[in-house]
C-alpha cells in the first residue's frame, strides 16, 4: 500500500494567494463599473411626444443637437399668436408617417432619457427638423446642425416666419409680447398707460418712437386722429 503525502503550505502563503485573488477580482470589477457604457440603437414604431421628443419600444428619446418649441409654447406671425411647439410635433409626426425609425445613441440627458440621433426612411430626422424650422440648433451641446438653422433662417420657415422666443428661455419663463407692426399708412399709435389711459401719439411726437404697440393689452394702430378719438384715445400732451 503506497502511503500518500500531505504537503502542508505555510499559513502565510495560503492568506497572500487569497489575497491576491481577492484583488484581482476586485480590479477588474472596478475597471467595468468605469469602462463608459456601451451606446444603444434603437429601432422600431415611434410616437412623437413633442418636437423633439419621441418613444420607441417604452423608451423615450431626445432628439441630439436641437432643441424645439415645447408643447404650451405659442409664437407669432403677422400679429397672430400661434402654437408653433404642437405644430412642430405634428410635423414631426406627418414626416415619420408610421414608419420605422432608427435612433443612434449619444449620450444619456440628466432624465436618463437617450439622446440620439434618429432616422426614418434613411433621414436624420433631428436635421429636418431645423432646416424646417422647427427646432433651433442646441448650440450648448452641439453645433451638428447650424447650417440648417441658417437655411430655415433665411427661408423664414416655421418658427422663423415671425418673432418667438428660444426655448431654452421659454423654459426659464420668458414670454413673447405681441408688439404689431405699423399697418400700411395707418401710422398712429393707441398706446394704453401704466395707469390705464388711453393716449395715441402722431409722428413727430416726443414719445413717438420710443412707443411700442403691444396689441394683447388692447393696443392698436390708427389711421386718423378722428379715429382715436372716436375709439376713446385722447392725443399726447407732447
Amino acid at each position: 500500500m503506497t502511503a500518500t503525502r500531505l504537503v502542508a503550505f505555510p499559513a502565510g502563503t495560503r492568506s497572500n494567494a487569497l489575497m491576491a485573488r481577492a484583488l484581482a477580482v476586485a480590479i477588474v470589477l472596478l475597471v467595468a463599473a468605469l469602462a463608459p457604457a456601451a451606446h444603444a440603437d434603437v429601432a422600431g414604431r415611434a410616437s412623437v411626444i413633442d418636437g423633439d421628443t419621441i418613444e420607441v419600444h417604452g423608451q423615450r428619446i431626445r432628439l441630439h443637437g436641437i432643441d424645439a418649441p415645447e408643447s404650451a409654447q405659442l409664437c407669432l406671425t403677422e400679429d397672430k399668436r400661434w402654437r408653433c411647439g404642437q405644430q412642430a410635433a405634428l410635423a414631426l409626426d406627418d414626416k415619420i408617417a408610421g414608419r420605422p425609425v432608427a435612433c443612434a445613441e449619444k449620450d444619456r440627458d440628466r432624465y436618463g432619457r437617450i439622446v440620439a440621433v434618429c432616422r426614418a426612411g434613411g433621414q436624420d430626422l433631428n436635421a429636418w427638423l431645423v432646416a424646417e424650422g422647427w427646432a433651433l440648433a442646441y448650440r450648448r451641446y452641439s453645433t451638428d446642425y447650424v447650417d440648417e438653422e441658417g437655411t430655415a433662417r433665411a427661408a423664414r420657415k416655421g418658427v422663423w416666419r415671425g418673432p418667438f422666443v428660444p426655448p431654452w428661455d421659454w423654459r426659464r419663463g420668458q414670454r413673447l409680447e405681441a408688439t404689431a407692426s405699423e399697418p400700411g399708412d395707418c401710422r398712429i399709435k393707441g398706446n394704453i398707460s401704466s395707469k390705464g389711459e388711453r393716449i395715441y401719439h402722431v409722428p413727430g411726437g416726443r414719445y413717438y418712437e420710443r412707443t411700442r404697440i403691444n396689441t394683447s393689452k388692447g393696443e392698436r394702430w390708427f389711421c386718423s386722429e378722428a379715429d382715436a378719438q372716436a375709439a376713446g384715445w385722447r392725443r399726447s400732451r407732447r
